[in-house]
């Protein structure tokens, strides 16, 4: 077994610990990477509070992972010592199932493995990113980009597939206008690749304090939600709306921002149902859909995508002692735009 350095917690109200992990020893196809920084994502924070179901505790979060590989396999052929690489929500999957074979590993048939709160192959509990390294199959590993510096890219690994996946799904791009419901970690991603693929993005936030910071990401325009003209101002707008928010609004309210067949992508994770009336979407054709991560290929040609337009989150490195304060901070959506933590302090 390998030893790893983490920060784990033991229960939905402890904070963070020092803790010591075990990593597998490399199988034939097996990384080992060296991590380097590891994003905080809302995820982490429900997934460590128990919001999202049982959870297996001790737990060390994180699944926006950017490293080095340090050791490699007999018979991995896709890396090699020295490769910076990344890892995201995901480490395993069948790989026999339709969606598997289609490269749509997040939707796999029989579950994919996640980076934490799972079980793997081989029946242990995988733990996260928040260590100082991780045994990853390479199927289930990214190259990132030369021009992309490793402490932007870990945002990447989620927040930035967790945008590129529905904005290329439902077409955003030029005579699209495309809306970002929500200016954080994800929105923030969201309005600046939607920008770059040509869309005209608009931003939906609850007030106009950070509308210097989205025009400045690429948004043509912003508005406050909590304006009562604004949804009348809008109605039938949009053709594409990437609510990004974790938390219950009122979907009648956003759907009748659509167009004509537009569609009103969930890819915020609220922990409570959402409701809404069918009429919104019977009146004007429209759709209510959610999406996911993407699978690893589509995770790739992201990290591409954002390599060639220069698109990097915005990013407040912390140490680990500071990560019940981030969570709390992430809660107050005080940070702009993403915590990243530095690996070396665990």
């Amino acid at each position: 077994m390998i030893k790893a350095k983490a920060r784990a917690v033991d229960g939905p109200d402890q904070s963070f610990r020092v803790a010591e992990i075990n990593r597998r020893d490399l199988d034939l196809h097996d990384v080992l990477i060296e991590i380097k920084y590891a994003g905080i994502c809302h995820s982490d924070i429900h997934t460590a509070h128990g919001e999202w179901g049982e959870v297996n505790y001790p737990l060390v979060p994180g699944h926006e992972i950017a490293g080095v590989v340090t050791e490699i396999g007999p018979e991995v052929t896709q890396y090699k010592v020295g490769d910076r690489v990344g890892v995201g929500c995901m480490v395993d999957s069948c790989g026999t199932c339709e969606n598997c074979l289609e490269g749509e590993e997040q939707y796999c048939l029989k579950g994919n493995v996640p980076t934490y709160a799972g079980v793997d192959k081989y029946g242990e509990p995988t733990q996260g990113g928040y260590s100082t390294h991780i045994v990853v199959t390479e199927g289930f590993v990214v190259k990132i980009p030369d021009n992309i510096e490793l402490d932007a890219a870990a945002p990447l690994l989620c927040a930035g597939i967790t945008t590129y996946s529905p904005l290329v799904r439902w077409g955003a791009g030029p005579g699209k206008k495309v809306a970002v419901v929500g200016m954080g970690g994800l929105g923030h991603m969201a309005v600046k690749i939607a920008h770059a693929m040509g869309a005209e993005v608009t931003v939906l936030s609850q007030t106009l304090n950070k509308k210097e910071d989205g025009l400045q990401f690429g948004a043509a325009h912003y508005y406050a939600t909590s304006e009562p003209d604004t949804f009348t101002q809008l109605a039938g707008t949009f053709d594409l709306i990437i609510n990004t928010v974790s938390a219950e609004i009122d979907m009648n309210a956003y759907l009748s921002l659509l167009t004509l067949n537009g569609t009103l992508v969930n890819v915020g994770a609220p922990g409570e149902p959402l409701s809404l009336n069918v009429m919104s979407l019977i009146s004007h054709r429209r759709s209510f859909a959610g999406s996911m991560i993407g699978g690893i290929r589509e995770t790739q040609e992201m990290l591409d995508f954002c390599a060639k337009h220069d698109i990097t989150p915005n990013i407040e490195v912390i140490s680990a002692d500071d990560i019940d304060h981030a969570y709390k901070r992430v809660l107050a959506s005080d940070v702009k735009y993403r915590f990243v933590i530095d690996t070396s302090t665990l």
